[in-house]
């Protein structure tokens, strides 16, 4: 382990959702790997504790495990408290929590399901920009990444409640960098494209997983965003774009 004070995160505080699978487990190592001290927060407090293994193992300091259901508004706000309280500020958030919820005709969706894609994809990317936005404005760079997908500018059949979700946190995204653009946050969208996780094998069950890029691959992007200038993007940071011009120097 490199010593600590060279790391480039190090003394910087890291909110991941998500953290217990694929991409945002992938980040939550990787950011603390670079020295950051690690928020997690999933729904599975065992899945938050393998974590935190892995973390002890990789930077020698333990991670701070939220259990959190994302339809939980108010666990969010009592969580931004609790940062406050505790840090007085927040360096990076990664929200990449986010449900599926199956493939269905639009006409099919069932109205429980529906509510709770909503909850998930859509709301809880509100309640964290409401809650932690204040925490973010008192880092000296902090850097909010939000993952979307590519069935938002390619929607098609049975997608419908993924895709539209995801439409309306882009766009809730990049109104709220507009209206940050002025202050020492940067809002940013990552497209990881087709990576081996479980919500793509749920969505591609006859898939070959070993044909996709495994989640670990997308680490060191997220750590250098982490570290990226002020501004936001056009349009979405695509992992494959980044792989691309990380070959080609």
């Amino acid at each position: 382990m490199a010593d600590q004070d060279s790391r480039p995160l190090a003394g910087r505080i890291a909110l991941v959702t998500g953290a217990t699978r694929g991409i945002g487990r992938a980040t939550a190592l990787a950011l603390a790997g670079a020295g950051a001290h690690v928020i997690a927060t999933a729904r599975t407090q065992g899945g938050l504790e393998e974590l935190d293994d892995e973390i002890r193992a990789l930077s020698g300091a333990p991670a701070t495990l939220v259990p959190l259901d994302l339809i939980d508004g108010d666990g969010i706000d009592q969580l931004g408290l609790a940062i406050h309280q505790r840090h007085g500020r927040l360096d990076v958030l990664v929200h990449a929590g986010a449900m599926l919820g199956g493939l269905w005709p639009v006409s099919h969706l069932d109205p429980q399901q529906w509510d709770r894609v909503v909850s998930v994809n859509l709301t809880s990317s509100y309640r964290l920009i409401r809650s932690m936005e204040p925490l973010l404005r008192q880092s000296e760079a902090g850097r909010a990444l939000f993952l979307t997908t590519g069935a938002v500018p390619r929607p098609r059949a049975f997608w419908g409640a993924y895709a539209a979700t995801k439409a309306g946190m882009v766009t809730l995204v990049r109104c709220w960098a507009d209206e940050i653009e002025h202050t020492k946050i940067r809002a940013i969208l990552v497209d990881p494209g087709a990576m081996r996780t479980k919500m793509r094998a749920e969505a591609f069950p006859g898939e070959d997983p070993e044909t996709l890029p495994g989640p670990a691959e997308i680490g060191p992007m997220m750590v250098e965003l982490a570290l990226s200038e002020p501004g936001l993007p056009s349009e979405p940071v695509l992992f494959s774009a980044w792989k691309a011009s990380r070959a080609a120097t």
